[in-house]
């Protein structure tokens, strides 16, 4: 897959799971938030709670369920990543947060997605 097809594929997931999210009543934050340490694909928040969510897609399962795409690597990047964020954003400060992840089955036959939310995926220590 390309790099504009993979961009392609990870920008329509990440809609998804925004709409997937709002329909469950999360409100949106940010999204594609960047730093040097890393990116946040999507920032909600769940009542008072603070969401950080990782969004992972996949087309078919050939190259592995996007379920098991956090490493312990892409968990580190991510909990440093949500520490800048909070740090940059007071209005936030007070918040507890968490990390969940969206996986996204993308059906090649169909293009239509299957999608599964988990909750506090990543934690410290």
């Amino acid at each position: 897959m390309s790099g504009s097809s993979r961009k392609r594929l990870g920008d329509t997931a990440e809609a998804h799971a925004r709409r997937f999210l709002e329909s469950r009543g999360m409100s949106f934050v940010a999204a594609q938030w960047r730093r040097p340490c890393g990116e946040l694909d999507l920032v909600m928040l769940d009542g008072d709670c603070l969401v950080i969510v990782e969004v992972k897609a996949r087309r078919g399962e050939r190259a592995g369920r996007a379920d098991d795409a956090i490493t312990p690597a892409k968990a580190a990047r991510l909990l440093t990543t949500a520490e800048w964020f909070v740090a940059e954003h007071p209005e936030h400060q007070h918040r507890v947060w968490r990390i969940d992840l969206v996986a996204i089955a993308i059906n090649p036959a169909t293009g239509l997605p299957a999608m599964r939310h988990y909750i506090n995926v990543v934690s410290a220590g």
